[in-house]
């Protein structure tokens, strides 16, 4: 079984689901970033990242993500494990780009869209964070 989902949207979001019931390990942490640079192909779009459900994050998994090539990071949870996921990440790591945990899916989107409704993807390079 795949541990994630990952689609490009029509949108300009990079959209990543991790299954449900799983930890992310850092095998899983990897195979993620080359999907998300296979998808990208060398430019960065805005990533929303779908944790809910997901029952934990190894450290090392912490530290492969922290060098995502995305414009933005939005983490999608509801849950206190996905608070705690998200906590770690952000506070333990710090993230590449401006990056927030959010509760709700239509926030999310919003604080991604930087653009006025399309998403544009911006050059390499990593923007710093905020």
């Amino acid at each position: 079984m795949r541990m994630l989902e990952l689609e490009l949207r029509t949108d300009g979001v990079v959209h990543m689901i991790w299954k449900p019931k799983g930890t992310i390990e850092a095998s899983h942490a990897l195979a993620a970033m080359a999907a998300v640079e296979e998808t990208c192909r060398g430019s960065q779009y805005p990533l929303l990242v779908d944790i809910s459900m997901t029952e934990g994050l190894s450290r090392d998994a912490r530290s492969i993500f922290s060098t995502c090539a995305a414009s933005r990071i939005a983490l999608l949870g509801s849950s206190p494990v996905d608070r705690v996921i998200a906590s770690l990440f952000l506070g333990v790591h710090k993230p590449p780009c401006p990056s927030r945990f959010f509760t709700s899916r239509n926030e999310a989107m919003a604080w991604l869209d930087q653009s006025g409704g399309h998403f544009v993807p911006t050059g390499q390079g990593i923007e710093g964070t905020s």
